[in-house]
């Protein structure tokens, strides 16, 4: 058995038991039959010391990794021993005048990276050698230039971040970049570019979030083309606006850039995870095109000036109503000194009637309370029923199709500028950049992302 002690640290008890037995250990190249006949062939992968010790995990021929109970090893046989390398090649980013200056913002999202097997954590390539390694295509698209702003998990973004985030796209286009690029994880991201749509107004070009839902060491893995993409929307995209860049269908056809504050993470993990809400995507992008879906966006225009505005005030939160809920809740967040709360409400803007003067009482010590709805298509229509209307005496204001998190956002910012009651609820209802739409179109509902060729051809089979 080779000897591999550092690597073994993540397993122990029962599982470090089974490879002592076996006479294998980390990198052993090994076939394993379980209990009831099936058969793995790959190499055995470090654990980290906080996973359980019932499991052997292999990296298999196809590059998914596989966990195996202790209890189901039939036996073990060593083929050979395959230590990974875990360092991603490095070359020099080349550099042509007649390509355009793209910067990428790091935020500690993994848009290009290897998994760190002994501890399970990821390695992102960042600069741009690294990155050049990771995906070559990058070089025939712009020169690329890397900073770091942040490196924290996309769930540790807050409001100073987003306000540094903020400062840093606004230095790096007064220097001349013809596009931003913000890599960052998934699960917050949508917060993250409907915050900046706030920010970060009048761009005279293109600034597109983008990330990765699986990790560059699986066969699965969307974020070269996601990356590939984004540096395209922002060197060459005509959209001068906050955009979220990810694939569109769950096949590797064509990216779809989504308008910062109507964009939401719909699935844990599809590759196809976000869509737009209450309106259609603004563009597909491919490697060889961009199809706009819309002309209803701000276009690229080197002559703008943009507009930092980096002001927050934290003191604002969501409250997802549920049946049953208690007024002590409203009452706890008004006397810890919340200054906004924003209710996503049922149906049309509903919650129940024991809230009421909880939340009435919240608006007269000048608590801002606004109303979006959870079904996150459609309106707050508050005046149809008795209830909303009873809500509206209380001082709740719709925000009509507002997406709840967008809405947080909005609030912080709104809040940054004035506590005034009037001119906050003037401000939350007076679009910055579509976070209220007119209408909602007849072919965006949902999953079906209105504009693009297999939604029409369904829409067509089936609209009367």
């Amino acid at each position: 058995m080779n000897d591999n002690n550092e690597a073994l640290k993540g397993y122990r008890g029962r599982a470090r038991q089974c490879l002592s037995e076996w006479k294998v250990t980390v990198w052993s190249d090994v076939r394993i039959v379980n209990t009831a006949g099936s058969v793995f062939e790959g190499v055995i992968l470090p654990r980290s010391e906080n996973f359980d010790d019932l499991h052997l995990v292999l990296k298999q021929k196809t590059g998914y990794n596989v966990g195996i109970h202790v209890d189901r090893v039939s036996s073990i046989e060593e083929l050979g021993y395959k230590k990974a390398v875990y360092k991603i090649p490095e070359k020099e980013f080349p550099s042509d005048p007649a390509l355009p200056n793209v910067t990428l913002l790091g935020t500690g999202g993994t848009i290009a990276s290897r998994l760190d097997y002994r501890t399970g954590a990821v390695i992102p390539a960042f600069t741009p050698g690294e990155l050049y390694g990771a995906v070559p295509e990058l070089a025939d698209i712009a020169n690329l230039t890397t900073k770091k702003i942040f490196g924290v998990f996309s769930e540790n973004m807050g409001w100073p971040q987003y306000a540094a985030l903020a400062q840093a796209i606004g230095d790096e286009i007064e220097a001349g970049a013809d596009g931003i690029v913000i890599g960052h994880g998934t699960d917050t991201m949508g917060h993250t570019a409907a915050v900046l749509s706030f920010m970060v107004q009048q761009s005279p070009v293109p600034i597109v979030l983008v990330g990765s839902q699986r990790s560059s060491d699986r066969p699965s893995s969307d974020a070269a083309l996601n990356l590939i993409h984004a540096v395209k929307a922002a060197g060459y995209g005509s959209i001068a606006e906050v955009q979220i860049c990810m694939f569109g269908p769950t096949s590797d056809q064509y990216g779809l850039l989504h308008r910062g504050t109507r964009c939401r993470k719909m699935h844990s993990s599809y590759r196809s995870t976000f869509r737009t809400i209450g309106a259609i995507p603004l563009c597909r992008v491919s490697r060889d095109e961009f199809q706009p879906l819309t002309d209803d966006y701000l276009r690229r225009d080197p002559a703008r000036q943009i507009q930092i505005d980096p002001v927050y005030d934290d003191n604002v939160t969501i409250v997802y109503y549920y049946p049953g809920m208690k007024p002590n809740l409203i009452e706890a967040l008004v006397d810890k000194g919340y200054r906004g709360i924003v209710i996503a409400g049922t149906g049309l803007g509903h919650v129940n009637k024991p809230l009421y003067p909880a939340l009435k009482k919240a608006v007269e010590k000048g608590v801002h309370v606004v109303m979006t709805v959870q079904t996150l298509w459609g309106y707050a229509q508050m005046y149809v029923y008795d209830t909303g209307r009873d809500l509206l005496d209380a001082g709740v204001v719709p925000l009509d199709n507002m997406i709840p998190e967008t809405a947080l956002m909005k609030l912080g910012w709104v809040l940054g500028h004035t506590d005034d009651h009037g001119e906050v609820l003037r401000m939350m209802r007076q679009p910055i950049n579509c976070e209220i739409t007119e209408r909602e179109p007849h072919n965006g509902y949902l999953v079906l992302q209105g504009g693009l060729p297999e939604t029409e051809d369904f829409v067509k089979g089936h609209w009367k």
